[in-house]
């Protein structure tokens, strides 16, 4: 089934023509006669439709083989003898619906569903339960009706795979037959204009036909039932709202706007006549399902009156409703391929109800962005060359209780203040289980209700657009849950998944693994991430488990996974997968960001498709993010043994474009806070914690930080509680958030800190190898260019150069940067207005150093422009008085030095003032 366009059905199964009931634009819409017990449909030389050996003997009940039963007298357990007397019987599989809602357990449907209507629809649901007149009896028909008992029988219990070629209008040679299916109707008329043609009953399921003379223009239906009447549209006289193109596109897995096609959508069509049909369109793809019918609101969760047509071989069934509108509930009852209805919600929902209700809401966008500016500067800019800083949120958590708006005005204000410059948010999804932090995903196309609307959503990303903050979200294509109502065994067969439980079962997490080697499914998902692109205006996504796709033994024993064609280890269907992803993205949406959680030496991770690469823009650097931690979990005394986890990160730091992230992943499981990470007494952990954070800001690599880290946050982080807001009014809390805020703000303002990188020449170790004072230094270089690319005014360029015999660099200056020698060189060619050079200089230590000397690139003042034991942020105040004076004296392979005093646990970041280079003086 793998790569295959559909999965074939059963001997027996009714086919997937997809020609047969297609209709042309006028009524009547089928052509062919009904006579001898046979229907032809004549569109395009579709075949006939006649009784079919492969009916299901079960789901023909007594109860369709009588005359008259209303809603009313429908008794589980009861059905009626052929003379309309009740007798005992088995309830059918597939005669009525289960209720609406989560049911772990697939089962043969045995009694109605209980939900109320809910929705704003105008007609649906007014022909059950509701109205008041009494129609004329039925009279005899003027034309032959019959039609085959066997595609009667198909078509009331929900198996027949076009109910539009029996429903409807259709020709019937001089005269149109109407057929409608209204079960528990007591009697139907067929409206034209003024005049009303009572129906015959052709089968006690509720089907009811009239023959009238010549072609038909527009018509209505006229239904009774024991308490009233009502006047509805046929949804069976309207034509599919899916094109050839569209179920080619969908077959071919090439459709880039699935969502535009599949799920419930809103839509206008125009009768013959000229008359304007509201009504919401249904699609859903299920190849394998024997039967597929809609249930819901507008039919008290009881699909016999609603069953929906195959469109041939694309596995797409499809239905439009007339008077269906925003709001209704709904859900797909499928008759699956092991004989098993099941009641799904839809996988395409644009909305669902809040968990743990589990049902498919019909909805539709009226937004109006406003956001238009930013989404061109996105488009113009270059990320790997700018700032970013994101606050990594879980909204249900941040501040409990909050919704989408509030979350517009309190979440954009706050970030705004700490100078972060994206947001990025725990999968906002629709997930059954909010303990699995919406990791766990059931609807990919709805925003999760908990918090609101779609469009409340949307006004969410627009604040923080206007704000000039950026939204990535996570995504989450490598698995998804098994419960029964969703994705899982869609249509009785493993669809959405892989089929082979070593590939399609995730053993860490318990669910299932998308089969993201058939078109289908690789679409559901490609399409999935351009929606979250198109329809919220999101900036980035940020692809959750990628290393759990690439590897197919990906925590699994020996022997419980397949090899791939060529005997490894490697998913090359996943592969494909995410280099099509990341592709197709960035074509279309120029400036956004992919970002990769892949905590693997999978090479090539950031580099382009057509370099052989998976595609993304950046790639979370986890074997940085677990060394720095280990490293500042030991005691200072022991550090020096472990030195060297600190540096490595620079052996590999070019190798991808990478983020440096402290996640929601280090804060939880019994990980416990950063800040308790950290050894010692509380001064000394909220310390380090600041010493790690400018050491982080100023470590090439762009940046990452869950919430509550940003002050401190003492707990570890639940998603059952709000974070430890009280202790903002602590002052060494405060002091942390303080120090946060500082280092965007310092690293925004600083090119030399983001402008290169992605580039080696960006960075220099000063000394990378002080093992016995736990002491990191380092330059961060800014090339002295425009964000363009060109050369600064004095037209010089710094270039790093390995030096072999030590990790420091020698640097040399020069218009080509190969022309002068560093201790002569001119100075001017690093620009103080761009960023020019920063030093920053750690000590994981607990004491201090006083007169530590440090090599410098140039004489002159370097001034403290952060020091992260200052008394705003609840430091001991130790530092060098706003700047130091370097000297020309060579250190650390350097032409200059200055002497500093480095506060314990402390970073301190130095810029280069180019003004003081011709002035006297020593270190300070």
């Amino acid at each position: 089934m793998s790569g295959s366009g559909r999965t074939d059905p059963p001997a027996g199964a009714p086919d997937h023509d997809p020609h047969r009931g297609e209709r042309g634009r006028g009524v009547p819409v089928n052509s062919g006669d009904v006579n001898n017990g046979t229907a032809r449909t004549g569109h395009r030389g579709a075949g006939q439709i006649t009784g079919r050996p492969d009916a299901d003997p079960a789901s023909a009940s007594a109860r369709d083989r009588t005359g008259r039963v209303a809603l009313a007298d429908r008794v589980p357990g009861r059905l009626p003898d052929l003379d309309g007397s009740a007798a005992d019987a088995p309830a059918a599989a597939g005669d009525q619906p289960t209720p609406s809602g989560p049911d772990a357990t697939p089962k043969p449907v045995t009694s109605p569903g209980t939900s109320t209507y809910t929705g704003t629809g105008s007609d649906i649901g007014s022909d059950i339960g509701t109205g008041s007149g009494p129609l004329a009896a039925t009279a005899a028909p003027a034309e032959p009706l019959g039609l085959p008992r066997d595609d009667l029988e198909r078509l009331v219990n929900g198996t027949h795979h076009d109910p539009h070629a029996l429903l409807g209008a259709h020709p019937a040679g001089d005269a149109t037959v109407v057929r409608v299916l209204r079960p528990d109707a007591s009697a139907v008329i067929v409206l034209v204009g003024e005049d009303r043609h009572p129906a015959t009953r052709l089968h006690s399921g509720g089907v009811f036909a009239v023959a009238l003379p010549g072609v038909l223009p527009d018509y209505r239906v006229e239904v009774a039932y024991p308490h009233g009447s009502h006047v509805v549209d046929d949804p069976y006289r309207h034509l599919p709202t899916l094109g050839e193109m569209d179920l080619y596109l969908i077959s071919e897995g090439r459709h880039e706007e699935l969502w535009k096609v599949l799920g419930a959508h809103l839509r206008e069509l125009t009768t013959p006549g000229g008359a304007t049909v509201t009504g919401v369109g249904f699609a859903v793809w299920a190849p394998s399902a024997r039967g597929v019918r809609l249930v819901g609101d507008f039919d008290f969760w009881d699909g016999r009156a609603f069953p929906m047509r195959s469109l041939g071989h694309s596995g797409v069934w499809e239905l439009f409703v007339p008077g269906a509108g925003v709001g209704l509930r709904y859900k797909y009852e499928i008759l699956g391929f092991d004989g098993v209805w099941r009641q799904k919600a839809d996988p395409m929902a644009f909305r669902t109800e809040v968990p743990p209700a589990t049902a498919s809401v019909v909805t539709h966008s009226d937004y109006t962005w406003d956001d238009q500016d930013w989404l061109d500067q996105r488009a113009r800019t270059a990320w790997h060359a700018e700032p970013i800083s994101v606050y990594e949120v879980h909204l249900g958590s941040w501040r409990r209780g909050l919704s989408y708006r509030e979350l517009a005005d309190q979440l954009t204000a706050y970030v705004l203040a700490n100078g972060f410059t994206h947001v990025e948010m725990l999968p906002v999804a629709e997930h059954p289980f909010g303990g699995s932090w919406g990791y766990q995903v059931s609807a990919y196309y709805a925003p999760t209700a908990r918090f609101g609307s779609p469009d409340e959503f949307r006004h969410l990303v627009d604040t923080l657009h206007h704000a000039g903050i950026g939204v990535i979200v996570d995504w989450v294509p490598a698995h998804f849950p098994r419960d029964s109502w969703a994705l899982g065994r869609f249509d009785g067969t493993p669809l959405y998944e892989h089929p082979d439980p070593r590939r399609g079962e995730q053993p860490d997490w318990g669910t299932y693994v998308f089969d993201v080697g058939r078109n289908e499914v690789r679409n559901f998902l490609v399409a999935n991430a351009l929606y979250w692109f198109e329809e919220f205006h999101i900036d980035g996504l940020r692809v959750d488990a990628v290393a759990s796709m690439l590897y197919l033994d990906y925590s699994r024993p020996d022997g419980g996974w397949v090899p791939n064609v060529h005997g490894g280890r490697e998913n090359l269907e996943a592969v494909a997968f995410l280099q099509e992803t990341n592709a197709t993205v960035y074509r279309r949406f120029p400036g956004v960001m992919m970002i990769a959680e892949e905590s693997t030496a999978w090479p090539g991770v950031t580099r382009p498709t057509h370099l052989g690469g998976l595609g993304f823009g950046f790639k979370w650097n986890m074997g940085w993010m677990h060394d720095t931690l280990d490293y500042n979990s030991r005691q200072p005394v022991h550090r020096s043994y472990h030195h060297h986890q600190m540096t490595f990160s620079m052996v590999y730091a070019y190798s991808e474009n990478f983020v440096l992230p402290f996640s929601h992943d280090e804060v939880v499981h019994g990980k416990g806070s950063l800040l308790r990470k950290m050894p010692g007494n509380r001064w000394e952990q909220l310390a380090n914690l600041r010493a790690l954070y400018a050491y982080m800001w100023a470590h090439p690599g762009k940046k990452l930080l869950f919430m509550g880290c940003e002050f401190g946050q003492d707990n570890e982080w639940s998603e059952a509680a709000s974070l430890d807001w009280p202790l903002l009014s602590d002052p060494p809390h405060r002091g942390v958030a303080n120090l946060v805020a500082d280092l965007n703000e310092v690293y925004r303002s600083t090119p030399a800190l983001y402008r290169r990188d992605s580039d080696p020449n960006g960075f220099s170790w000063i000394d990378a190898n002080d093992t016995a004072n736990n002491v990191f230094s380092f330059l961060r270089w800014s090339d002295g260019t425009s964000a363009g690319g060109q050369p600064n005014a004095a037209g010089l360029t710094a270039v790093v150069t390995p030096n072999a015999a030590t990790p420091n660099a020698a640097i040399r200056y020069g218009a080509d940067g190969a022309g002068q020698s560093a201790a002569g060189g001119n100075p001017a060619g690093v620009d103080a207005a761009d960023g020019g050079v920063l030093a920053c200089v750690t000590n994981f230590a607990g004491i201090v150093h006083h007169g530590y000397r440090l090599g410098l690139p140039f004489p002159g003042r370097w001034r403290e422009v952060l020091n992260s034991d200052g008394q705003r942020y609840g430091g001991g105040n130790i530092g060098n008085f706003g700047a130091v004076q370097a000297v020309e004296e060579p250190h650390h392979g350097l032409p200059a030095s200055a002497t500093l005093t480095l506060p314990p646990l402390g970073t301190v970041w130095f810029r280069y003032d180019p003004d003081t280079a011709d002035s006297p003086g020593s270190s300070a």
